[in-house]
């Protein structure tokens, strides 16, 4: 075990550099990124960064892309501020490679509706629309070792585009996790998300017809370009813990966790979170996560901290494990009314 935590503190030291700034909170982009469209994690507030397994573990700590099956598939469908029409779907595969190894990939898309298009001569809009376009493309594996200690890695591409405006980039998500005890009722986990090179919005969009006028010549015409400023990508250190409490002889259980995440751009989280799952039919959850320090402006988060939600399934055959899950989860917001997840988990 000495061995075990030496590994997962070498892995978290050069990653505390990453420690929250709240002065510069705004100043990365790609917000999205740190959304998550799965109802499991969302139903405690993402507190289980210790515990996560299959797809949704490429979200939060790709060590946990090791499930116990062959293949998992999975969706998920976030209604973001329920009101405000902007949504996140997303669809994920996960399969085993060899005796050790996971391997999985992601696809995750943002859905804005329906904007009026605006311009200088035109505020009110000019009868036309756009819509955004944000698409994530995610490849990840996880190794597994001894069935104790799992080391994930994800690459993930990343794409915005608005009408004729386009920025894209890549970000590395690395994680670890522990098990322990004599049934894994212990486990640690450490993810590192969003590390990657700057970003830049560049397209027609940003050019503008600049008229110039000289005495003695013809009136003629330049177009001329706009330089947009580089943004960050929202790096993020999560540290989670969890302790199972197993009834039923290992059947049932009520799982504890605990999770600290460090934001480079933004305050820092704490929180706590619970789940119990009753025969693998049917598990609920709940968490709270709190922003720790205060800003200059006393601006308040959108969410309370507070989140919810359960997962309800069954075996498909008699004589397989191949299992069906239904995912829903509520987090509670101070000014719309709340953040809905739903999805589907089926497992081989």
């Amino acid at each position: 075990m000495i061995k075990h935590i030496l590994i997962i503190i070498a892995f978290v030291l050069p990653a505390l550099s990453w420690a929250g700034n709240p002065d510069r909170q705004g100043e990365a982009g790609a917000y999205e990124l740190l959304l998550s469209p799965w109802g499991n994690g969302s139903g405690v507030n993402l507190m289980n960064t210790s515990s996560i397994s299959g797809v949704e573990a490429m979200r939060l700590n790709p060590a946990g892309l090791h499930f116990e099956g062959k293949t998992q598939f999975a969706v998920g469908h976030m209604r973001l501020f329920q009101g405000v029409g902007v949504n996140m779907n997303s669809a994920g595969l996960a399969f085993k490679v060899g005796k050790a190894g996971t391997l999985g990939f992601s696809l995750s898309s943002m859905d804005f509706g329906d904007i009026a298009i605006t311009t200088e001569n035109q505020p009110e809009g000019n009868g036309g629309t756009f819509s955004p376009n944000f698409v994530h493309i995610g490849v990840g594996y996880s190794q597994s070792y001894k069935d104790k200690i799992f080391v994930g890695v994800l690459f993930r591409g990343i794409s915005q585009s608005v009408i004729d405006v386009t920025a894209t980039g890549i970000g590395l998500d690395a994680g670890v996790q522990y098990r322990g005890g004599a049934n894994n009722q212990v486990r640690l986990g450490i993810s590192l998300r969003n590390v990657g090179p700057a970003m830049r919005f560049n397209g027609e969009g940003l050019s503008e017809e600049v008229t110039v006028n000289q005495p003695q010549t013809n009136q003629y015409f330049l177009r001329s370009y706009i330089r947009s400023s580089k943004f960050e990508l929202p790096t993020i250190l999560n540290l989670g813990a969890s302790y199972d409490f197993l009834f039923a002889g290992g059947r049932d259980y009520l799982r504890t966790m605990a999770n600290f995440t460090s934001n480079a751009f933004s305050r820092d989280n704490l929180g706590v979170a619970a789940e119990y799952s009753f025969k693998e039919v049917l598990q609920v959850r709940a968490g709270y996560k709190v922003a720790l320090g205060s800003v200059e402006d006393g601006t308040d988060d959108v969410y309370t901290g507070i989140s919810a939600g359960f997962s309800a399934g069954f075996k498909t055959s008699k004589n397989s494990d191949n299992r069906l899950m239904i995912d829903y989860a509520y987090r509670t917001t101070q000014y719309f009314a709340g953040t809905h997840n739903i999805g589907l988990r089926y497992t081989l």
